[in-house]
């Protein structure tokens, strides 16, 4: 009875600010104007299928960039000693106690035409080099979306694969070498399939939130690399908001997003059985 006690807080939180809201969202993606039932605004929405496919394109191509830097990153922070992993996890999750926001702010400060990168660059003189006459464009591209995801994702991706990692015994590397087997066997055959679990993990901490994003992509990407966050919150709470059109695109990225984390979830089973 007194841990029932205790979850009350939790279940009325759930209730107040994930139920409620999300009655609201269904309500105002099946009906018109008038209160009165439809499907139009489902229909509506098709015309921004380039949107979802520019925004989960992107989400996929920051994950898998996460997860080629933060598998060996992870890796090599699992065998060393249990101080330094202490330490390391702590640099790695320093950033993270700054504002989402001042984190974008920084980058474009970077990226931006006048910005930090394109003024060293042209102070070492390597413009000159390479015969390049104006300030290279960074920032409003995808390739800046990408950095500014890579760049505040890539912890959501090292953590799991390092809870994951620093549990693997190092005898049974050991052990694998002594029967024969070279660098890359021992990963495929005894470290990958071993740390799949994390994988999946890592993945589904980094897609959701990149291919949900909003501020990401308004600071680093412009107007014209527009991603699925920004419509909605366009239609949510810009000068003419649209509750209906904002309700049907945040239903169909939640869809999207939950067909997404089913398929980790039936690969996570599959691997551990």
């Amino acid at each position: 009875m007194k841990n029932k006690a205790l979850a009350i807080p939790h279940i009325v939180w759930s209730i107040v600010f994930i139920v409620v809201p999300l009655c609201f969202v269904l309500y105002f993606a099946f009906t018109a104007d008038d209160g009165s039932f439809t499907l139009s605004w489902f229909l509506e929405a098709g015309r921004f299928a380039g949107v979802f496919a520019r925004s989960l394109k992107l989400a996929l191509i920051a994950t898998v960039i996460c997860l080629v830097v933060g598998y060996p990153m992870a890796y090599i922070i699992s065998r060393t000693s249990w101080i330094t992993q202490k330490t390391l996890i702590m640099l790695i999750m320093l950033p993270m106690w700054m504002n989402f926001l001042l984190r974008t702010y920084a980058w474009m400060t970077l990226l931006e035409k006048n910005g930090i990168i394109n003024n060293i660059l042209e102070a070492l003189g390597i413009f000159n080099l390479l015969g390049i006459t104006e300030p290279l464009k960074m920032i409003n591209t995808e390739g800046a979306i990408i950095i500014g995801m890579v760049y505040n994702f890539l912890p959501f991706m090292i953590i799991p694969l390092y809870n994951i990692m620093v549990k693997i015994d190092n005898s049974l590397i050991e052990a694998s070498r002594d029967l024969g087997c070279n660098g890359f066997n021992v990963f495929r055959r005894v470290l990958l399939p071993l740390s799949v679990p994390g994988i999946i993990n890592g993945i589904t901490m980094v897609f959701v939130p990149a291919a949900s994003t909003f501020v990401i992509s308004q600071k680093l990407g412009g107007a014209k690399n527009m991603l699925i966050g920004d419509l909605i919150d366009i239609y949510f709470m810009g000068g003419e908001p649209n509750f209906h059109i904002g309700s049907v695109l945040s239903l169909i990225l939640m869809l999207i997003i939950l067909i997404c984390m089913a398929f980790m979830k039936q690969s996570d089973e599959e691997v551990m059985l």
